[in-house]
This record gives C-alpha cells, structure tokens and sequence, in this order.
C-alpha cells in the first residue's frame, strides 16, 4: 500500500524547477468515513504540500489511500506531464515487482482535474494471477502548479470507492 506514495516524490525529482514560494493548498473535501491524515510538511521543501486520506477497514488496516501533492514549479519551467506520469508508472510498476506482484497499466490518456486538463493512467496489480490491488495516478500543470491525485487500495475496496473518489475528484479546487 505504501508502494504508491514513493511515486510522488518521483514527481519531485522530475519536477527540477522548483521555487521556493509558499503556496496555497489545494482544496479537497475528502469522502465520509476516511481518516484525514496530516502530511508533515518538510522544512527543506515548502514548496510541495501533500494531502492524505485513508479508508480503514473494521479492524483499522487501511484498504485505500488518497493523496493530493502540489509543487510549485519555477516560472517559465515547461513540464513534461507525460514524461512525469511515465516516470512515476514505471517507478510503481518497478516497486510492485520488487514485491513479488505483477502490474498492467492503462495507456495514459486525457482528462481533467478540477479546471486543469490532466493526464491519467490506473494500474492493476496482481499476485498468482489474481487481482489484489489497482492504483490511479492523474497529474496536471498549471501555470506556476503541478498536481498529482493518486489514489489506490484493494481490488475490491477500490472498486467499491468509485462514488468516493469521484466525489473528492469534483471536489477539488485547484
């Protein structure tokens, strides 16, 4: 489960123009029931802000994580957003591997977060040919801004979390 977030700082290191600027967070309002976790934020870069939400099962286990990352990006700095997302799909996908699991992601393809035009690509991760867990990274550029949602869990749980997600998705405020 932990797997997922070591793509986020993937985004930071492809992101190398970054500002030291304080900027405003994003707003999401996360779904009914999950647990709103506090990112600390680190001192040596404020200029990424990280927003977490996970669903527990009845026993406390997380079985679904949500994360909203904004990094400021340098004025004038062109992102390569589909060069990033590769990157960090590629950085799951290896992870995954490293674990014992197999992983098939979706071709990257167009949509939106919040007002930005986005690009997105989900994953499926399996074991022994059976799907236990499926992770979607979406990222989106702004002018000064790059965001990424990411949200996975298991196989079942994730599915069942569509309303959840969509409703944080169209929650954001970017």
């Amino acid at each position: 489960m932990t797997r997922f977030c070591q793509s986020m700082f993937v985004l930071m290191w492809l992101l190398s123009g970054v500002t030291p600027a304080y900027a405003e967070a994003p707003v999401v309002t996360w779904p009914s029931g999950w647990t709103v976790e506090v990112v600390p934020q680190e001192e040596a870069k404020p200029q990424v802000s990280r927003q977490r939400a996970v669903k527990n099962d009845q026993e406390g286990t997380p079985v679904m994580v949500m994360e909203l990352t904004m990094t400021q990006v340098e004025t004038g700095h062109q992102v390569n957003l589909e060069g990033v997302l590769l990157e960090m799909r590629k950085s799951v996908q290896k992870d995954f591997f490293q674990s014992g699991y197999q992983s098939v992601c979706t071709k990257i393809h167009p949509t939106t977060l919040s007002r930005l035009s986005a690009l997105e690509t989900t994953c499926t991760i399996t074991q022994n040919g059976r799907h236990v867990l499926s992770q979607t990274l979406v990222a989106a550029v702004d002018a000064d801004k790059a965001y990424v949602l990411s949200y996975a869990g298991q196989a079942e749980v994730y599915k069942a979390s569509q309303d959840d997600i969509a409703a944080a998705r169209n929650s954001l405020k970017l």
